[in-house]
């Protein structure tokens, strides 16, 4: 079984502009009702994301050179409203149909996930649709929101996001602004889990300020592929330290060198981040963030139902069945699980 720290499949069926229950039931994109059934995704956390075009991003024609781009500028709030509205909504509409339960505390995820439905932990990728009233933040918690990544690859009013970027870790921009604090600091009163994926690294460091566990969905590690998407071992010291988590991002690009001109990458480059961000951050912080829908995927995962060929795949470098479980599933239900505890108290 495998809980995935993200997904996009929300923002992959409103580009899409088409019935969303019935797409969600074809094995089509990376995540689905059929794939994740025979790939044993029993649940995952759903990104809302507010693309700048409406328009699904297309894998067959990759580009390597469109992950080296200049930073994206701000995004206009009321653009980004109406798409994060958008896909709220789509999550409703599945939820109604029984395709995925939209989990908001730590008993209905553990519901969720031994259930017939997908488990979905809402998920706001980047705060471009808030406010300095922070109104929007209410607005989206009232529809089942219960994670927030303050930026994606670009600025908003509370920080900055790391532009894609080869050869350099995340210290590329300043860290949280007044706003982007009093986010963090809501996010903390409605028991939001905070995200730094994207976030630069001083923004990573004003969010450890806060005195919240660290946690890093969707990001790999910088010793093995050194990019602004990674997370320096530093960081990854410190998302075990603060009791926090990590996900495995599976695009090609955070995962290998090679992919920088290929847009390729080995299966095996997923282990290498494994075993690392283990070795640093704990085997008890770390998970899988694939970034399905969202992102090229390595040599022999086309979707969620080839999940299992990277079990396989961590069977045949070593690791054990105890360690398996905690990085596909264990750990995130475990950590979510006190997350929501905590916030109650």
């Amino acid at each position: 079984m495998m809980f995935d720290g993200h997904n996009d499949a929300l923002s992959r069926l409103w580009c899409g502009m088409g019935d969303a229950v019935t797409e969600f039931a074809k094995p089509a994109g990376h995540v689905n009702v059929p794939d994740c059934a025979s790939g044993g995704m029993k649940g995952g956390f759903f990104a809302i994301y507010s693309p700048s075009t409406r328009a699904v991003f297309d894998f067959a024609n990759f580009d390597p050179a469109m992950f080296n781009m200049p930073m994206p500028p701000m995004m206009d709030e009321g653009q980004a409203l109406s798409a994060a509205i958008g896909q709220a909504a789509i999550a409703r509409q599945l939820h109604e149909a029984g395709q995925i339960e939209i989990a908001t505390d730590g008993a209905g995820l553990a519901r969720a996930f031994v259930g017939e439905a997908i488990a979905c932990v809402l998920h706001l990728e980047g705060a471009d649709c808030i406010g300095p009233d922070l109104l929007a933040l209410d607005a989206l918690y009232g529809l089942g929101l219960r994670s927030l990544g303050l930026v994606w690859s670009r600025p908003t009013i509370f920080g900055d996001g790391v532009p894609f970027g080869f050869d350099r870790d995340g210290d590329t921009g300043p860290g949280l602004t007044e706003d982007g604090k009093r986010l963090v600091e809501r996010c903390k009163e409605l028991g939001l889990v905070i995200d730094t994926s994207h976030l630069t690294m001083k923004g990573f460091w004003d969010v450890a300020e806060a005195g919240v566990p660290l946690v890093a969905t969707h990001s790999n590690a910088c010793d093995v592929c050194n990019t602004t998407r990674n997370l320096t071992n530093e960081q990854l010291r410190a998302v075990g330290e603060t009791g926090g988590m990590v996900g495995l991002n599976f695009g090609t690009v955070f995962l290998d060198a090679g992919a920088w001109k290929t847009g390729k990458a080995p299966l095996e480059a997923c282990i290498r981040h494994l075993s690392h961000m283990v070795e640093i951050a704990g085997e008890d912080h770390v998970g899988i963030g694939s970034d399905f829908d969202g992102a090229p995927l390595p040599e022999g995962l086309g979707s969620a139902a080839d999940i299992p060929k990277l079990v396989e795949a961590m069977q045949a470098a070593g690791f054990g069945q105890a360690l398996i479980a905690k990085i596909t599933h264990e750990n995130w239900l475990a950590h979510l699980d006190r997350h929501f505890g905590a916030s109650k108290e």
